[in-house]
């Protein structure tokens, strides 16, 4: 799969970014939500500069991200548990007839 150079505006400042064929509206729309976040960041007047806001907001991101990962895990793995003691539940029910 071919890359093609699409350019994304992040806190005033353009960025030339490769991006596969076919990923350039999810790309696009990821540095939108990106730089909406920052601006988030930069207009709650408590960080100050532009690295420590970008970072900032990063970090915000990450922290929702793994989360967000972890209740995705943690509802796996109840729903897992769960099947496994319907599964237990239909085995004896079968061994039962």
């Amino acid at each position: 799969m071919s890359a093609n150079p699409i350019t994304v505006q992040i806190l005033d400042k353009e960025y030339r970014i490769a991006c596969p064929a076919g990923e350039e509206e999810a790309l696009r729309k990821s540095a939108t939500f990106l730089n909406n976040r920052i601006i988030e960041v930069r207009e709650s007047g408590k960080v100050i500069g532009p690295d420590r806001i970008t970072v900032m907001a990063a970090l915000n991101l990450a922290h929702e991200f793994l989360s967000e990962r972890n209740e995705h895990e943690q509802y796996t793995s109840n729903i897992s548990n769960r099947m496994r003691i319907l599964h237990e539940r239909i085995d004896n029910a079968i061994r039962s007839s």
